[in-house]
């Protein structure tokens, strides 16, 4: 496995894009909404590349190497040498066709001899959790990573790029098949908890009504004060945590959007009846830490031996971290070592077990982990 990483300034891209030697067969660009010069880019890789697989998708921010920019493209070229590749995608014509959509491409992807997914997925017009669920209910021993397209702060339009696509309502997921793949995954979050819990008494999937039969907008705003203001945006700042039952590991959700006509809150994934959540808030050295406690979670299956790791981290983090931000970056650069090419995005939402014997989850507010090798 060979891999280069680049990254595309939107003034220079075809001078930053010469020094690409290596034989690549797949591309991962993530590709902030601005750069004007996407379809350039993709047209310059699949004239020199014509055999080769390019997925990749909009950003709230790309991360390559150590660095966190806007307005650029993250170019993560890869030569695999004994691992074969498979990609499938499908249009999701309605937020309901979720979890049929996960099932398609697990349908579609499945081999005795797949070993993980990697998903890429418009971020507005899916629900995530039924696409993660739709997925697994077909490849349940087969580890899915990967994350939701993002469009800054503003939940405007988010797109994925499909070999010499760029599209959006559209999921794609790439299968890697073989022995000789090595794969280490992990997310972790870092934010605190506050106020009391609340019963989720009325909701449908991803929409919440009411919350211990008060109206959840309501409710929402009067934690919020001023920031009230600023929904949606501002709820990055103050995701829920939800738990099912008492015995369940409890996992982050970030609101999309709000409607004051019905006072309901939109999330990223869903929010069932009886469940519980509580308001939380961010700490800084926390979210730093939560960083490198997920690449020590990646990196404990590849034994420091990775080529490749994709950092996926929640575009509400980086409004948090603000001028800082790098240093979650920075963080995981110091566990997992030098080698490693490291490449990725903000996210509205992030796919991926929390480590080695969970369940893959959809995740709001973590850094999730990929790292790949060959052996």
């Amino acid at each position: 496995m060979n891999v280069q990483q680049i990254s595309l300034q939107q003034d220079n891209w075809l001078e930053d894009i010469s020094v690409l030697n290596i034989e690549a067969n797949i591309f991962l660009l993530f590709v902030s909404p601005d750069f004007n010069s996407k379809k350039q880019v993709l047209d310059f890789i699949n004239n020199k590349y014509p055999e080769a697989t390019i997925i990749g998708c909009s950003t709230a921010g790309e991360i390559s190497d150590i660095t966190v920019k806007d307005e650029t493209i993250s170019l993560t070229a890869i030569k695999l040498d004994k691992v074969i590749c498979k990609k499938s995608s499908i249009e999701i014509i309605d937020m309901d066709c979720s979890f049929k959509s996960g099932q398609f491409l697990a349908k579609d992807l499945y081999d005795k001899d797949l070993k993980h997914v990697l998903v890429l997925s418009d971020g507005l017009n899916v629900n995530g959790a039924d696409l993660v669920s739709g997925l697994k209910s077909e490849i349940p021993n087969v580890s899915i990573t990967g994350g939701l397209a993002a469009d800054g702060s503003d939940f405007n339009k988010t797109f994925v790029i499909n070999d010499n696509k760029i599209v959006d309502k559209t999921i794609i997921a790439l299968g890697f098949y073989g022995e000789h793949l090595k794969v280490g995954f992990s997310s972790k979050g870092g934010w605190d908890s506050f106020g009391i819990e609340r019963l989720v008494t009325k909701s449908n999937k991803n929409i919440l009504y009411e919350l211990d039969g008060l109206p959840a907008l309501e409710l929402y705003k009067s934690f919020l004060g001023e920031q009230a203001n600023n929904l949606p945006s501002s709820g990055l700042l103050f995701p829920l945590s939800m738990r099912l039952d008492e015995d369940s590991t409890p996992v982050v959700r970030t609101i999309l959007a709000i409607n004051e006509e019905d006072q309901s809150l939109t999330f990223a994934g869903n929010i069932p009846e009886g469940s519980y959540v509580r308001l939380m808030k961010a700490n800084i050295d926390r979210l730093i830490d939560g960083a490198a406690d997920s690449a020590i979670g990646a990196n404990k299956e590849q034994e420091e031996k990775s080529e490749l790791a994709i950092l996926i981290s929640c575009v509400g983090r980086r409004l948090v971290l603000k001028q800082m931000v790098e240093e979650e970056v920075e963080a995981v650069r110091d566990i997992i070592g030098k080698k490693p090419r490291i490449t990725g995005f903000y996210s509205y939402g992030e796919i991926a077990p929390f480590g080695e014997f969970s369940p893959c989850e959809l995740h709001n507010q973590t850094m999730t982990i990929t790292t790949l090798s060959e052996c």
